[in-house]
């Protein structure tokens, strides 16, 4: 990939890739590598025209570009330019755009952790003893002070590159999805709704 992050400041571009389509295709081209409008369309149930319209979109507004590698000269395949999307929140909250695509793709991270959590739960005896050991869910409130919570979140994101650089081509490294979320919340009784409190851990990795 040409880099790592892809900083956007622009809401119209942040919102170009809250799209239920956009946002899966992007994800697979980070995730599998490059591929056809013709593959991505058979892979999520949608037209090669569909398709190749959504990555088109994605291409103006800077989130893939054509790959150099081609079987043959009629193929188009299509790549990832970065690994991540990174903005900023505030910056995003002035405009009715950027609040309504952050909303989107926090969101659509909660769906995809969902996935993920229930893939691991059903194929959970085809994993190894070490990795059942390591994957898990946790969560814990404390009190922190905004630039606390910013410093933390850049301290477990570099922790996060470091070792993904390490094992890096290792033979027993797997993809791995890891979610970081934190939100202030306030005192008082949740609503009837709401899930059991938190302050519990899953798996011994998180202990």
């Amino acid at each position: 990939m040409d880099g790592e992050v892809f900083h956007v400041s622009d809401p119209r571009t942040l919102k170009a890739v809250a799209h239920p389509l956009r946002v899966r295709l992007l994800g697979a081209l980070r995730n599998d590598g490059p591929a056809t409008a013709s593959e991505l369309a058979e892979r999520f149930g949608e037209s090669s025209g569909s398709t190749s319209y959504h990555l088109r979109q994605l291409a103006r507004y800077g989130f893939v570009a054509e790959a150099e590698d081609r079987r043959d000269r009629r193929e188009r395949r299509w790549r990832s330019i970065h690994r991540l999307t990174l903005w900023n929140n505030a910056e995003m909250a002035a405009t009715p755009e950027g609040r309504e695509a952050v909303a989107f793709l926090s969101r659509r991270q909660i769906e995809v952790l969902v996935t993920d959590v229930e893939a691991f739960e059903r194929d959970r005896d085809s994993w190894g003893a070490d990795w059942i050991e390591a994957a898990g869910v946790s969560d814990e409130v404390v009190r922190l002070r905004p630039s606390s919570l910013a410093e933390l979140g850049d301290r477990l994101h570099a922790m996060l590159r470091e070792a993904a650089a390490r094992d890096r081509g290792a033979p027993d490294a797997e993809q791995v999805s890891v979610f970081v979320a934190a939100h202030p919340r306030r005192p008082g009784p949740p609503p009837p709704s709401a899930p059991a409190e938190p302050g519990y851990a899953q798996g011994a990795g998180d202990e």
